[in-house]
């Protein structure tokens, strides 16, 4: 080949000069550029000639031909945790020598390299081993560079989808790690050995995403021997060190649900006469239902519940709890006359101790001690006068004892004594009356003095029933302020957990 060669070199050195000699005019950069045109055509000839570019290029067939491989990322198009898929955008540099390619380059006018499509060359079978494409497309066909020592650099874009473990535990404040592993398909370790160019994969031209943030590519390479052969297969295993931005998670799903989650609390902090206790633990409920369901349906199903969801499913059963102790406190705050009497130790705990704790004053009263004093007063007096002007008016209005304008009789002594002492021990008014042998109104005292022990008997009746259903309301708004505290305590303690697990 080399005698050939320099035929046809000592032909295109004549036809050269010959074009100079008839357009003298042309610059000496066009002249240089057509010239080496020509000795390129002349290599292409000469080189593939008798190249076949289906055999493995070496002299040696018991040496192995060294692969160099180097990744360059250029972007992360999609982490799909459902489906548990990476998309990446890489380009891919392959380098090995091929023993049939190369020239002399003082032969060739000092010709040093060439771009040849690389089909036409032998090529290793390199492929992504955690392909998870479901199209397996052949490599892109562009060209390589083929230098004169024989050496073929072959740089190709692909758009790769790898199968990648993703780990949802600590969503959304998860760290991710994806592997991109790369070896030969059929070649054995005896036959290709792949070595890496560089220790890590080269970021440099690394276009940002919005969800995730890229914190390094080591690259390692790995021998293993398969179960079916006893050849080493080796790779080069590229880790893909992902951390996710976790604002737009933050502020679309993790602060609504603590925003309601405080509110469950306040149910124990409606009046219960108001009805909307129970509404307002349903409603909270059924809004963390409809943002676990977003959750949900991002994650993959799997047995790894994310943080955000336990946090969810924690707060979900305090809400339930909530509602259920909401609902035994409205039974005992409607407790009546036909409840029972509070047991004594509910009496101390819960009416002596708790309520100063809480600072829950009896129903009906004001913050302020000093209304609440008016206010008792003002009832107090207001059912004495009532009673007293009913009693003072049908009875000692328009004289001192007797119902009558005339003061000539005399009532019976026993009556006598009885309506004394019932007026005495109402109304501290103390009857005078003349003791004559004949009373001809004793009848309408008698009249008078059941129907004033039938009222008193039955205001005291009216006043113990109320009396104890004012104990039950006031126990059951101590329970309402200590359940309160106890679940705003609850809420506070697992949103500085999820902060914790966050930072």
């Amino acid at each position: 080949m080399s005698v050939q060669s320099k035929a046809n070199k000592a032909d295109l050195r004549h036809e050269v000069a010959e074009e100079f000699e008839v357009d003298g005019q042309r610059s000496g950069d066009i002249c240089v550029e057509a010239a080496k045109g020509k000795f390129a055509q002349m290599l292409f000839r000469n080189l593939f000639e008798d190249y076949s570019n289906a055999l493995r290029p070496v002299e040696d067939t018991d040496k192995a031909l060294n692969v160099t491989l180097q990744i360059t990322l250029s972007q992360i198009k999609d982490v799909d945790e459902r489906n548990q898929i990476l998309t990446a955008y890489l380009w891919i540099r392959l380098s090995w020598f091929d023993a049939y390619l190369q020239w002399d380059r003082d032969e060739y006018d000092g010709l040093d390299s060439i771009r040849i499509p690389s089909n036409m060359v032998w090529r290793p079978d390199i492929v992504l081993y955690n392909k998870a494409d479901d199209e397996f497309s052949e490599p892109v066909n562009t060209n390589v560079v083929l230098r004169y020592d024989g050496k073929i650099t072959w740089d190709s874009p692909a758009i790769t989808k790898s199968s990648c473990v993703v780990d949802v535990s600590y969503f959304p404040f998860d760290n991710q790690e994806c592997n991109l592993t790369f070896g030969s398909w059929t070649y054995n370790g005896n036959q290709v050995d792949i070595i890496n160019a560089m220790d890590t994969g080269d970021l440099s031209d690394f276009v940002e995403n919005v969800e995730w943030e890229m914190h390094g590519m080591p690259a390692v390479k790995n021998v293993i021997t398969y179960g079916c052969c006893s050849e080493p297969y080796p790779d080069v295993t590229f880790t893909l060190i992902l951390k996710r931005r976790s604002s737009f998670y933050i502020f679309n799903l993790l602060i609504p649900c603590l925003m309601i989650s405080f509110l469950a609390p306040l149910g124990f902090y409606l009046p219960a006469d108001s009805g909307e206790k129970v509404s307002l633990g349903v409603t909270v409920l059924l809004a963390l239902t409809v943002f676990q369901l977003m959750v949900a349906e991002s994650m993959p199903p799997s047995e790894s519940v994310p943080l955000i969801g336990k946090y969810y499913i924690a707060t979900m059963t305090m809400i339930t709890a909530s509602t259920a102790l909401t609902i035994i406190i409205m039974n005992i705050h409607l407790c009546g006359a036909e409840a029972k009497p509070i047991p004594q130790w509910a009496r101390v705990v819960i009416l002596d101790y708790m309520s100063k704790i809480f600072f829950v004053y009896d129903v009906g009263e004001n913050c302020t001690s000093s209304q609440n004093d008016d206010s008792d007063s003002k009832s107090e007096d207001s059912i004495h006068s009532y009673d007293d002007y009913e009693r003072e008016n049908d009875v000692y209005g328009n004289y001192k004892c007797p119902a009558s304008g005339s003061e000539t009789f005399v009532c019976d002594f026993d009556i006598q004594k009885k309506l004394n002492s019932q007026v005495a021990g109402n109304f501290g008014v103390q009857c005078e009356m003349p003791e004559r042998p004949y009373c001809f109104h004793c009848i309408h005292y008698k009249v008078l003095v059941s129907n004033i022990e039938y009222i008193t008997n039955w205001y005291k009746e009216q006043k113990a029933i109320s009396a104890k259903g004012i104990e039950w309301k006031k126990v059951a708004k101590v329970m309402d302020r200590f359940f309160m505290w106890v679940f705003f305590s609850m809420v506070f303690f697992m949103s500085i957990l999820i902060i914790a697990k966050a930072v």
